[in-house]
């Protein structure tokens, strides 16, 4: 759908609503996801791939776009005022509270929101968190690709005119570090280039286990350090052909979060779980938009940026690769395109849901 579309119907999002039905129809068993053995890879490749993305952003880019992060914070508060002003009034302060953090960032927001309401006996609730996060992907990601396509074209018109030049940062970064020094032969095998990224996860999930800080940003800081210290290559999974593997695996883990997901859960909270979208939803680009009028970005490439609060990664991956495929008209337009819309993408994508939404739930939670 998304190929046949031109990338105007995000093929993440036609995999999570095409599984949904598949389910629902009973021609899919309810437990062909535990049967899975992607659904369980892909749980153990978020890390690598995490880090991955690390060494897809050198420091050179992300000294650069320190406007991404205020685009996304901004989207994040605009959107949890709305909420918490308007929701209450037209249900209650705990089913506020309960779809604020998953709108702001996704799962861990979810299991955070959760647990919460299941302590202190408000089990009732714990439904919206997981309906919102499920389906939270369908009102963001449409939205930021017709933004992007829409900042992609007017970017490609500089192309036309010759103002910018198609390079990769990640690459340029990594020649710099190279120059003169000869690839020795264990970084230079595939499986050992592998080993090195698992390893450098690895490290980051136990440093994640034993500090309050999330994995998630400890896998990509390795990322980013490994990178600029010459440990990982560029594109680091890419590099030992395992990159397009670990994409499907972790597509599978995004998809297993409507596993659970019944029809009548959607009709009984349906009117809540509406209004907190789309309030929501609205935050987030509304915010997106005036921040980036402050900081001088066109809102059609900050406003997305904000959105990423509503999927995260690998949906923001996805989505820079189908508008620069599909709006390009050669490879070096291709990678021109995906190289501009990649770097704010992926850091407004951590900053909300590996940072900003976890503080937002852990805050607004605790006063239930």
């Amino acid at each position: 759908m998304s190929i046949i579309s031109k990338a105007r119907i995000p093929m993440l999002l036609t995999a999570m609503v095409g599984f949904l039905v598949m389910v629902w129809t009973g021609i899919f068993p309810e437990d062909i996801l535990e049967k899975s053995t992607f659904a369980a890879l892909g749980s153990i490749l978020i890390g690598p791939a995490i880090l991955h993305m690390g060494t897809m952003i050198p420091f050179s880019i992300l000294k650069r776009q320190y406007k991404a992060v205020l685009i996304a914070l901004g989207g994040i508060v605009t959107a949890a005022a709305l909420v918490l002003v308007i929701v209450p009034i037209l249900f209650d302060y705990a089913t506020a509270v309960a779809g604020i953090g998953p709108v702001s960032g996704g799962v861990v927001a979810l299991l955070i929101t959760s647990e919460r309401l299941t302590e202190i006996g408000m089990t009732s609730l714990v439904i919206i968190p997981a309906l919102i996060v499920a389906f939270q992907g369908v009102m963001g990601m449409p939205l930021a690709l017709n933004f992007l396509r829409k900042y992609a074209k007017r970017f490609q018109k500089n192309l036309d005119n010759e103002s910018f030049v198609a390079s990769d940062p990640a690459e340029e970064a990594a020649a710099s570090t190279e120059t003169g020094k000869k690839s020795s032969p264990i970084k230079s095998n595939a499986t050992m280039k592998l080993f090195f990224v698992f390893f450098g996860a690895a490290v980051g999930v136990a440093l994640g286990e034993l500090t309050p800080v999330h994995y998630s940003l400890w896998c990509l800081a390795i990322g980013i350090g490994g990178l600029k210290l010459g440990l990982f290559e560029p594109k680091a999974l890419e590099r030992s052909n395992s990159f397009t593997l670990t994409m499907v695996a972790i597509i599978f883990v995004v998809i297993g979060t409507m596993a659970d997901v019944t029809p009548q859960d959607v009709l009984n909270n349906l009117p809540a779980i509406l209004t907190i979208l789309i309030l929501g939803t609205f935050g987030l680009a509304f915010g997106g938009f005036i921040v980036s009028k402050l900081v001088k970005w066109h809102p059609y490439k900050g406003m997305p940026v904000a959105l990423t609060a509503l999927f995260g990664f690998p949906g923001d991956y996805i989505l820079c690769e189908e508008v620069s495929r599909s709006v390009a008209g050669n490879k070096q337009e291709e990678k021109a395109i995906f190289n501009e819309l990649m770097a704010p993408m992926l850091i407004g994508g951590f900053t909300t849901v590996t940072v900003a939404s976890v503080v937002v739930a852990g805050i607004l939670i605790g006063t239930l």
